[in-house]
Order: structure tokens, then C-alpha cells, then sequence
């Protein structure tokens, strides 16, 4: 049983439709073709049956061909075989039965076996009796068996019978005819299989040859045109989508290589060079006075953190949104982590001072991402906040908003705020990789929540960035983790 189902399996697809295709007619007209055997042969039958009852003997010449002696209670046939001058005795035989097994052929060339029937009908325990027969010449007969009224003491019955040829060779031809109109329709189902296979197939065809494609030569710019509404339409659509998604994700891991290469030139370069000078010093006797020795330490040392803070962005971003190694969003104070990063905030800008406002507000977030989104915001105040000004921090019924008074940023430039490694032309002399705006972005959307940058509702200088998180007033009955 295993090696036809694996050969089954080892065919084209297109060769197995076409083999079910093939078998499922062949079961339905196999199926038709008995039922319609059958029917046929219930029907002539019932022809047979009424042919036999509509056609029966007169009495008197049943009462001619047999010796009755009722007082005696018997009866005798006049002659072994009579009727042979009869044309019908070739086709039909009669004969009287009696209840104690007794036979008298009045009609025909053969004898018919008595049954059970025939006898129930002749002692009156059947009214009448249609039966299948053996004949003295081994034919099969249809014997229709009544009784014979006229001499109830004696207990008679007479048989018509008739050879069931009439109804086998009609059968039989007809038989013949459904083999072959049978074995027709299963070469036409599989040619018909081969057919369909072949047009269903077709687009499934052209995807295979899609993806084949992409495979070698990794183009995903194809598209695989989409007719109709169907499956394989479905099936169409999605790999146009698949392709695009994988389209985008590369041009943008190939733009954020080429950023991230453009973003580590310039600290490297500065890094290399201030090394070099402290290699050259020493390797040359000569060394740098005091003051120049500590600057360019203590660049080094800012070069390496601007460094270390470019990677570790990097890293974030390179992080897919749906990672296995993301932590579980908990059930946080918003508002506790604000001001944890407020108070983080201060020791980056001590000149500055902080106003700040936060109502309770608990949100389902990964901690440790959000306080990292928080800090990038207070980050981008400070840096771009006046010498002694003022960060004001609110939280109020879900929605924070952290403002700074320094410059502002064109209306221009709005729209590309959270972009990686966008900044604006005046921030570029500033210290930073500019990704801190794309992990807010990121970490935001992950909470479900949304971000946006804008200039101050009250005309104001600076700008103010606004994050909008679902959540509850309330901590839940659970608790806060």
C-alpha cells in the first residue's frame, strides 16, 4: 500500500490532478453504469413477469393435455412430452405441478424443476409466485406460477415459464455498451484532467517561474501579474507584497549601511588623527605641552562615546520590531518613569532648569524601551535648549509633552524629524547620530502609541515633541510590575 501512495506522490502535480480527475469519473460512471444495469434488468423482468401473467392457458386446454380423476384425487399427463408440433413449445413450457411434487409438461420440449413455490402455491399457501428455474436442458427460466382452481381436492398449480435468455442477452449487450461508454469517459475525463491541470495550473506556473527568478537572480522588482479574485489571485497579490516588503527592507538595510558608514567616517577620521598625534609625539621625543595632551584626550574620550552611543543606536534599530529577544510589555507608571528620566536629565544639564508637571498615568510597555525613548526626548531639549533655560515637562491624561526654548525647527524640516540619521542643517555642528528621534518613533509605535514634533501651540520660541500612549489613570487590579 506504501509503494503506490509513494508513486502517487513522487508525480507532477498536474499528472495527479489529472489521475483524481480520471478516477473520480471513473467511479461516477462505473457507479451509473451498475444502477443503470440494474434498473434495466428490474424492468424487463417486470416485462417478463407481466408477459407471463397476461399470457396464460385456457382451462380447457390445460383440462385436454392431463387425466383428472378427482375422486380418486389424482391426475396423470395424457403424453410424456406433448406439444412438439407446438411452435410456441420452443419458447414457452407449461406444466401442471402438484403439492406432493408431482410434474405433468403440457407445453414445451422441457421440464421446469419444481421449487417450494411452485408446491405453497399448489397446496394454497402462496396466491401466486414469480421465481428464477432451472430447466431440464440446464437453461434458466422465469416461471410464474398460479393455481388451478377447478380441482381444489387435488391441489394444483400450473407453471408458465419462459427462458431468461430474452432478459440476459439484452443485459448482456447493454452491458457491453456501458463497458464501453465507461472506458470512453474515463479517456475523455483524463484528457478533460489534463486540460484542466493544465489551465488551473498555469498561474501556479507563472508564480513557480516568479520565484525561481527571484531565487537566482534576486530581482525583487518583479510582480507577478493579478487576474481575478480567486486563490491563486490571493496567492499572487501576497507574493507581489512578500517581494515588495523584502524590496523595501533591503533598500533600507542598504541605506542604513551607507548612513551609518557616512556617521562613522567623521568621529573615526578625528579619532584616527588626534591618535596619530599623540603616536607621533611620543615616538618623536617631543611631547605636547600639558593643555594640548589633555584637549586631545579628552576628545579622544568624547570621540569614543559618540562612538559607543552610535552603536548602541544602531543596534536598537537593527533590532526587527518583533524580536524574540524583546522583553514583555509590563503595566508601567508612565509618569515614575518620566520622572526617573527628568532626574537623569538634570545631571546632562545642570544649568538648566526643569518645570515639570505629571499626573498618574499606567500604560503596558517594555521598561526598559520606553525609559530609553523618554531619555532621547530630554536629550534633544537639553541640547537644543539656551544656556539657563527651561525644559517644561507635562503628563497629563496620556499625553506628554516635553518643550524646549531654544531655536525651533523650520516647518520645513518637520517632516523629517524621525527619519534616521536626519538633522537639520544647524544641528549638525552638535554632538550626536541623529537615530535618537527614530528610536523614540520606534519604541512609541511598539507601545501602541503615536509621536509628533511640532512648533509651540502659544507661538513661543523652541519646539515641543508630543507622545500620546493608551492607558488608564488608574494602575489595574493586577498591579504595576
Amino acid at each position: 500500500m506504501n509503494g503506490p501512495v509513494r508513486r502517487y506522490r513522487r508525480l507532477p502535480l498536474r499528472s495527479r490532478l489529472a489521475l483524481l480527475v480520471a478516477t473520480a469519473v471513473a467511479l461516477a460512471v462505473a457507479a451509473a453504469s451498475v444502477a443503470c444495469w440494474f434498473v434495466t434488468r428490474e424492468a424487463l423482468l417486470n416485462a417478463l413477469d407481466g408477459s407471463l401473467s397476461n399470457n396464460l392457458p385456457d382451462r380447457g386446454y390445460v383440462s385436454q393435455r392431463i387425466d383428472l380423476d378427482p375422486a380418486a384425487g389424482r391426475a396423470r399427463c395424457l403424453r410424456e412430452i406433448p406439444g412438439r408440433d407446438d411452435p410456441t413449445a420452443y419458447q414457452q413450457t407449461i406444466q401442471v405441478v402438484t403439492a406432493d411434487d408431482q410434474q405433468c409438461v403440457i407445453m414445451g420440449r422441457q421440464s421446469v424443476r419444481v421449487t417450494d413455490l411452485d408446491r405453497a402455491v399448489a397446496a394454497g399457501h402462496l396466491a401466486e409466485a414469480h421465481h428464477d428455474a432451472v430447466a431440464s436442458d440446464g437453461r434458466k427460466y422465469r416461471v410464474y406460477t398460479y393455481p388451478l382452481r377447478d380441482y381444489p381436492q387435488l391441489q394444483l398449480a400450473v407453471s408458465v415459464a419462459r427462458p431468461l435468455g430474452e432478459v440476459d442477452k439484452p443485459l448482456d449487450d447493454l452491458a457491453l455498451l456501458l463497458l464501453f461508454v465507461a472506458g470512453a469517459g474515463v479517456l475523455l475525463a483524463g484528457g478533460a484532467g489534463l486540460w484542466v491541470a493544465r489551465s488551473g495550473l498555469r498561474p501556479v506556473d507563472r508564480l513557480t517561474g516568479a520565484v525561481e527568478h527571484v531565487a537566482r537572480t534576486e530581482d525583487l522588482s518583479l510582480r507577478i501579474p493579478v487576474e481575478g479574485d480567486d486563490e491563486i489571485a490571493r496567492l499572487s497579490a501576497s507574493f507581489n507584497a512578500m517581494t515588495a516588503a523584502l524590496a523595501s527592507s533591503r533598500d533600507l538595510q542598504s541605506q542604513l549601511i551607507a548612513d551609518a558608514g557616512h556617521e562613522l567616517r567623521t568621529p573615526l577620521t578625528s579619532l584616527r588623527t588626534n591618535i596619530e598625534l599623540l603616536a607621533r609625539s611620543e615616538d618623536t621625543g617631543r611631547p605636547l605641552p600639558p593643555d594640548d595632551r589633555r584637549a586631545l584626550l579628552s576628545s579622544v574620550k568624547a570621540q569614543m562615546s559618540e562612538l559607543a552611543s552610535l552603536i548602541t543606536d544602531l543596534q536598537v534599530l537593527a533590532r526587527p520590531e518583533s524580536a524574540p529577544g524583546h522583553a514583555s510589555p509590563k503595566v508601567v507608571g508612565w509618569h515614575d518613569l518620566t520622572r526617573t528620566a527628568v532626574e537623569r536629565a538634570r545631571l546632562r544639564g545642570p544649568e538648566l532648569s526643569f518645570d515639570v508637571s505629571l499626573a498618574p498615568w499606567y500604560v503596558r510597555a517594555e521598561p526598559p524601551v520606553l525609559e530609553r525613548a523618554l531619555m532621547n526626548l530630554l536629550d534633544n531639549a537639553v541640547k537644543f535648549s539656551p544656556h539657563s533655560g527651561t525644559v517644561d515637562v507635562r503628563l497629563h491624561l496620556g499625553e506628554l509633552t516635553v518643550r524646549d526654548h531654544g531655536p525651533g525647527i523650520p516647518p520645513a524640516d518637520l517632516p523629517h524629524v524621525f527619519e534616521r540619521f536626519w538633522r537639520s542643517p544647524s544641528a549638525r555642528a552638535l554632538p550626536g547620530s541623529g537615530l535618537g528621534l527614530s528610536i523614540v518613533a520606534r519604541a512609541i509605535r511598539e507601545a501602541g502609541g503615536e509621536v509628533s514634533l511640532r512648533a509651540p501651540l502659544d507661538g513661543g520660541p523652541g519646539a515641543e515633541a508630543v507622545v500620546r500612549l493608551p492607558g488608564a489613570p488608574t494602575p489595574p487590579p493586577g498591579g504595576v510590575a
